[in-house]
């Protein structure tokens, strides 16, 4: 049996106000490869809430969220 849902709606989702396709079930990570945010240290919310990094592979994005994806600067 096949993982693909054929029946699978694509929508849209906002990543710091940039349209992304959203589907049910994307998580965090997934979306940050989508937008090709691929820093070591960014910080992420959801709906004005606070993603641990190591929940980024198993945090489910709901329909309609608004994600904040934030690059960390560090140095001196």
């Amino acid at each position: 049996m096949s993982d693909q849902n054929p029946t699978r709606r694509v929508q849209r989702m906002m990543v710091n106000d940039r349209p992304i396709s959203w589907y049910e079930g994307i998580t965090v990570r997934e979306a940050l490869d989508k937008m090709g945010y691929d820093f070591s240290h960014i910080t992420v919310t959801v709906n004005n809430q606070h993603v641990p990094e190591e929940d980024y592979d198993t945090y489910k994005l709901p329909l309609g969220a608004e994600m904040k994806a934030i690059h960390l600067h560090h140095g001196g």
